[in-house]
């Protein structure tokens, strides 16, 4: 499965905008791309300020994402805020090229930045499976807390969009490594560049880490769209050399 990461700035509390820019970028995507990444609330930036920018669900953006997804033939995902039901909600969406779509809510919000006091959380992992692999999504913060990250649903790929700040990168370098061994799974880690409207500053660092903790493509800081290939076959080999999924812990969550 062929994998495009794109790594980009972002134009504070603009939707429209957003939407405009990441389309030129897809637009220009090689055709042989299988699924396109965008990172953490990509329209609009990490946002403590839901009110009259996040949008009715579904909204615009996910026609928007439908229509790309169909056009370039390839599955596209990211997460967008959101408002239903008199709630807001980081929602990350898996849109196909048939136009089928799964979502997940953020679980962990970030205390730290208020966003448990804006955002309600979600209570509930996905598993998308898409040619042949099972993918587990999570975003940003998810990152920080191993056990809801854990394998036991058999995935191969964990994918974690994010707006991580500049001043945390060795964290998320770090954490980002250990989730791959931890879980025998490929890691793709998409994150924005930039200054957000709380001058925060970001530098990337996306990157693919394979089931060892090997890079498949380095964390980058350049405004790009990356492109890795991951290999479901090698994966199998991987796990049935090294069985340590065999030994895991089993539990379930209790909410």
């Amino acid at each position: 499965m062929k994998v495009a990461l794109v790594q980009t700035s972002l134009v504070w509390e603009n939707p429209a905008v957003n939407r405009q820019l990441l389309q030129e970028k897809i637009n220009n995507i090689d055709d042989s791309v299988d699924l396109i990444v965008l990172s953490e609330m990509f329209t609009t930036g990490f946002t403590m300020n839901p009110q009259g920018i996040a949008e009715n669900f579904p909204g615009e953006t996910l026609l928007w994402m439908q229509r790309l997804s169909a056009e370039k033939k390839t599955a596209i995902t990211g997460s967008i805020a959101v408002q239903e039901n008199g709630n807001f909600y980081n929602r990350l969406l898996f849109v196909k090229p048939d136009g089928s779509w799964q979502s997940y809510d953020k679980k962990h919000l970030f205390s730290l930045a208020g966003e448990d006091k804006v955002y309600r959380a979600g209570n509930k992992k996905l598993i998308v499976d898409y040619k042949g692999f099972r993918i587990c999504l999570l975003i940003c913060y998810d990152l920080r807390f191993p056990v809801y990250s854990r394998n036991n649903e058999d995935y191969d790929v964990l994918i974690y969009v994010a707006n991580w700040p500049e001043v945390r990168t060795s964290a998320w370098d770090a954490l980002l490594a250990a989730r791959a061994i931890e879980n025998q799974s490929y890691v793709v880690a998409v994150n924005r560049v930039g200054e957000d409207g709380n001058q925060h500053k970001y530098i990337g660092h996306s990157q693919v880490i394979d089931a060892l903790g090997n890079h498949l493509l380095e964390p980058q800081e350049l405004e790009d769209v990356y492109t890795v290939d991951l290999n479901l076959l090698q994966l199998q080999e991987i796990r049935q050399k090294f069985r340590f999924l065999a030994d895991r812990d089993r539990f379930t969550f209790l909410e």
